[in-house]
């Protein structure tokens, strides 16, 4: 079933006779909900409030935040510092994760199937078509693959997942990038399309030959086949925190202009190759500053007492000082309407 919200409204509350601070609205990314949910559980029982997140995708995210129907916009697709100032916004993120490549082949278990770059590539513009095709065979000598149709599922809502994706792929293969480049939305040569990475994770487990992408919580909380992937420095590695960790470990935020950093192909050999931070989007002048108050309390708690569940869930959450970073960006940049600090 598609998870679209996360909480319960506790605006009823005012039966018991006290009037509670307004649930926290907010919209985006698939990628980061298991971990928005655990958060929102455990925030809502530590101070009353909660987290109405509707997880739809980055790119309905952005247009949610853009027109201000939400407190808050999440994405996995950084926004570049000129759409930020178009928009007048900032961005911040909260972890960083993995885009996983998931199969559903019978005989293989996780872990056993190693996939290239270059195959990755050829999979998706449909040049590869066969799982027991030479190509594949090559690259995995012994292992049992079937004479079966490789069946391509992709995400068909606008998402961040997709912009990791592709951003990856058009890193590695020229092809790609001149026949489908990047984006949160792209004309996929091949393949069906699920809505969210919950969508993606059915496809897969109900087609046979099928290949999927999905953030990795996906993967354990569904018990999907996942394929190793060779890196940038020529390792296949397995999708798992370290990985993860490894691909974030030369991340300049400070460097980064408006924290616009994408981790795709990232060195090291221990990387995961097709890893992503994922960011919320606030507007710098905030109508209702009571609201913007609520969202800067709630990833303050995050940050503070959030690290144990996200890494419970794979996830990498902020170093230290990545979050006093990104407090300072807060405090310097969010205004209330009179021009006011709102944190």
């Amino acid at each position: 079933m598609f998870k679209s919200f996360i909480g319960v409204s506790v605006l009823a509350a005012a039966c018991a006779g006290q009037a509670l601070a307004a649930d926290i609205t907010g919209a985006g990314a698939t990628f980061p909900y298991p971990i928005y949910a655990k958060w929102a559980d455990a925030y809502k029982k530590s101070t009353g409030v909660g987290l109405n997140y509707q997880s739809i995708g980055s790119g309905g995210g952005i247009k949610q935040i853009t027109a201000k129907t939400v407190d808050f916009g999440a994405s996995d697709m950084p926004l570049k510092p000129e759409e930020l100032d178009k928009a007048g916004m900032i961005q911040f993120p909260t972890v960083v994760g993995g885009a996983i490549p998931t199969v559903n082949l019978k005989g293989i278990k996780p872990g056993q199937l190693k996939l290239t770059p270059e195959l990755l590539a050829a999979i998706y513009l449909g040049d590869v078509k066969k799982w027991d095709d030479q190509a594949i065979k090559a690259v995995n000598p012994g292992l049992p693959l079937p004479s079966t149709d490789i069946n391509v599922v992709h995400r068909s809502d606008g998402s961040g997942t997709t912009f990791i994706w592709s951003n990856y792929l058009s890193k590695v293969s020229a092809e790609w990038k001149s026949k489908v480049g990047e984006g949160t939305s792209v004309n996929w040569p091949v393949g069906v399309g699920g809505k969210g990475n919950e969508g993606v994770a059915q496809y897969v487990q109900r087609i046979d030959g099928a290949i999927g992408y999905v953030e990795y919580a996906y993967v354990l909380q569904n018990k999907m086949t996942y394929a190793l992937v060779k890196n940038h420095d020529g390792r296949f590695v397995a999708p798992n925190a370290k990985a993860f960790q490894a691909a974030a470990a030369g991340a300049d935020w400070k460097a980064a202009p408006a924290m616009y950093l994408i981790l795709t192909d990232a060195p090291g050999a221990n990387s995961w190759p097709i890893a992503g931070a994922t960011f919320i989007l606030l507007h710098k002048v905030q109508d209702k500053p009571e609201n913007a108050k609520q969202v800067l309390k709630f990833f303050e708690w995050a940050y503070a007492k959030g690290d144990r569940m996200a890494e419970e869930l794979d996830y990498v959450p902020m170093p230290d000082g990545v979050v006093n970073l990104i407090q300072a960006n807060w405090k310097s940049q969010l205004k209330d309407p009179t021009g006011n600090p709102v944190y």
